[in-house]
C-alpha cells in the first residue's frame, strides 16, 4: 500500500539532508567531528521521522547543536 507523501515534509527532509550534505563536506575537508557528525545526522534523519513539526524540531536542534559545538571547538 502506497503512503501518500506530504509535500511540506518532504521538501522539508530535502533541505535539510542538502544542508547536511553541505556540512559533512565541509566537515570533512576542515577535519571538524562536529561538522562530520552532525552533517551526517542532518542527511540520515529525515527516514526516521513522519511529522512535519518533528521535523522541523530535531533540524533545528541539530543546527543548534552546530553553532554550540562550532563556538566551543573554537574556543
Amino acid at each position: 500500500m502506497l503512503r501518500r507523501v506530504d509535500t511540506t515534509w518532504f521538501m522539508l527532509s530535502a533541505l535539510f539532508s542538502l544542508i547536511g550534505t553541505a556540512v559533512f563536506v565541509y566537515g570533512r575537508k576542515q577535519r571538524t567531528a562536529t561538522h562530520t557528525i552532525i552533517g551526517l545526522a542532518l542527511m540520515i534523519y529525515p527516514y526516521f521521522v513522519s511529522g512535519t513539526l518533528a521535523l522541523i524540531g530535531v533540524g533545528a536542534l541539530l543546527i543548534g547543536g552546530m553553532v554550540v559545538g562550532n563556538r566551543l571547538e573554537s574556543d
